[in-house]
């Protein structure tokens, strides 16, 4: 069982015409006191926002609260362009980013923003680099010369910030072993839970890869985007016939985080829309009433 508290955030859209509400629920889940926010990064499609200048505005309207990209499409950013914008978000906000990794999953789109498509293991092999590089090139020091299968630079000197903590979007198991090599979080994919069949087959590689790797499995944090209607009434499933969460009212939302927190050592759950997208309703009441009870419950 983890000794750290767990973390609660929202997804927010990133839609372009919903830009401006988008800024407003950052804000507003800065002020009531979630520890961060997450955007979806889909730099092809045109009716969307690009997920770090979002994120960056956002930053730049509140003061406590951290942001993530969830997750970073990969090969359409540049590991070493990546880092430098990881650095400066951190440096301008105060460290508060944590930098989500993802190998790139949509290659048709991903494609046509000319980018080289590479196989599946190819693209993981860049995932593993880049994360390497990424943090080689944070935290000060000596200038870094790394020549890698894809990724090649050349005494180039590492910005002051420290590293972001990196939580990776994994869902093959090879993905899923880089994350228990390499890093502090995880986001299972498909809005997987505690409970799911997915969680239950990929969270044993994770852990097998950090034990070769001399980790303690316990350092990769497993963090659920979740979805789910927030009702006014109990509902009287609140999971369906395939076990996934469907939601439910303020008291069956509070006492199934509650479980996971304590029962499921999850280590963050992040409100994540889908179906339709976030409500001031929706945010006010998972913001100010599910998760300071939940917080109350596993303190």
């Amino acid at each position: 069982m983890s000794t750290r508290p767990p973390l609660f955030g929202v997804g927010i859209s990133t839609a372009v015409d919903r830009a401006a509400e988008s800024l407003r629920h950052a804000v507003e889940a800065d002020r009531a006191g979630l520890d961060l926010f997450s955007a979806s990064d889909h730099p092809y499609f045109a009716d969307r926002l690009d997920a770090y200048s979002l994120l960056g505005v956002a930053l730049g309207r509140t003061t406590g609260i951290t942001g993530l990209v969830s997750v970073t499409n990969l090969p359409s950013r540049p590991a070493p362009m990546l880092a430098r914008a990881v650095t400066s978000l951190s440096a301008l906000s105060g460290g508060r980013i944590v930098l989500g990794m993802g190998a790139g999953g949509l290659w048709d789109d991903i494609a046509r923003l000319g980018v080289e498509r590479l196989t599946p293991g190819a693209a993981i092999r860049a995932f593993e680099e880049a994360i390497t590089l990424v943090r080689a090139l944070s935290g000060g020091g000596e200038p870094v010369t790394f020549e890698g299968e894809f990724y090649r630079v050349t005494a180039l000197r590492p910005a002051a910030a420290p590293a972001a903590p990196v939580w990776t979007g994994s869902v093959g198991p090879k993905s899923l072993a880089v994350t228990g090599k390499l890093a502090d979080g995880w986001i299972p994919g498909h809005a997987a839970d505690w409970l799911s069949e997915r969680y239950r087959t990929s969270r044993p590689v994770i852990d097998e890869a950090a034990t070769a790797a001399g980790r303690d499995p316990r350092d990769v944090a497993t963090v659920y985007n979740l979805p789910g209607a927030i009702t006014a009434t109990p509902l009287a499933a609140t999971r369906d016939a395939d076990g996934r969460w469907v939601g439910g009212s303020v008291g069956q939302w509070v006492e199934e985080l509650t479980g996971a927190v304590l029962e499921h050592d999850a280590a963050g759950v992040v409100y994540f829309p889908v179906r339709e997208p976030l409500t001031d309703v929706a945010l006010g009441t998972w913001a100010n009433e599910i998760v300071p009870a939940v917080r109350e419950a596993v303190r």
